[in-house]
């Protein structure tokens, strides 16, 4: 998925500075930024989180020229009364277009106040608008951009290696801890108070519902051990 961020007219450092943190976060690395006005950008680079993007990141004369690679160019809108030329997709359709493109995918942004022109978006093939509840007009351009480029990380392989999870307890280590807390709840008389509580199947549902890996297991079978020998003194 090769996914190209353009930025037009955004007149923000801080907001330059968000997206291109966004592209860090979720494994994009291709920054364009479209503008006339040249101080925003030049702001932006001093913010030390996104340094890696903006420092390949390419300023671009036009919007033609940040596209003229790209085989698919993707405007962002946030809908409203505007009367709209292309295709929309809400953005949850839109990284199955995206993966299907053999070539650059580019992602239009516009100006913070005014989105994109209609001048801008006619060099797009697709526009796409992120659903908000009735009342939002617009977001924020640096959640824009990592909002998109969530949904499209999604489905890309994870950028991460997920943390190999605790093998669960085997049948015969809960055996174990259901034996030995049934001792420590009669040795406290629990079973003379709440019999109804005592049954073999209700107190092994109860400890299967836990769910513990086995090195719980052996944890909580070293403190009923402990309870049971303080009982018993």
């Amino acid at each position: 998925m090769d996914v190209v961020v353009v930025l037009v007219r955004a007149r923000n450092p801080l907001n330059i500075g968000a997206a291109a943190r966004a592209m860090g976060n979720f494994g994009f690395a291709d920054l364009r930024v479209v503008n006339d006005y040249d101080v925003p950008f030049q702001e932006a680079r001093s913010a030390v989180d996104a340094a890696p993007v903006l420092a390949a990141a390419r300023q671009c004369a036009s919007v033609a020229e940040a596209v003229a690679d790209c085989a698919l160019v993707y405007g962002t809108t946030a809908l409203g009364e505007r009367r709209l030329l292309h295709p929309v997709d809400v953005l949850r359709d839109v990284p199955a277009q995206v993966s299907a493109v053999q070539g650059k995918v580019a992602l239009l942004f516009g100006s913070e106040k005014t989105g994109l022109s209609a001048e801008e978006m006619s060099y797009c093939h697709r526009l796409l608008t992120i659903p908000m509840r009735d009342g939002g007009i617009s977001m924020n351009l640096g959640q824009a951009v990592a909002v998109c480029l969530y949904e499209l990380a999604r489905m890309a392989d994870a950028p991460r290696t997920l943390p190999v999870q605790e093998a669960t307890a085997t049948g015969e280590d809960v055996a174990r801890l259901e034996g030995l807390l049934r001792e420590v709840l009669v040795a406290s008389e629990y079973d003379r108070r709440f019999p109804g509580n005592m049954g073999e199947d209700a107190l092994r549902r109860l400890v299967r519902r836990m769910e513990l890996p086995a090195g719980d297991v052996e944890v909580w079978l070293g403190m009923l051990r402990q309870m049971l020998w303080k009982l018993r003194q």
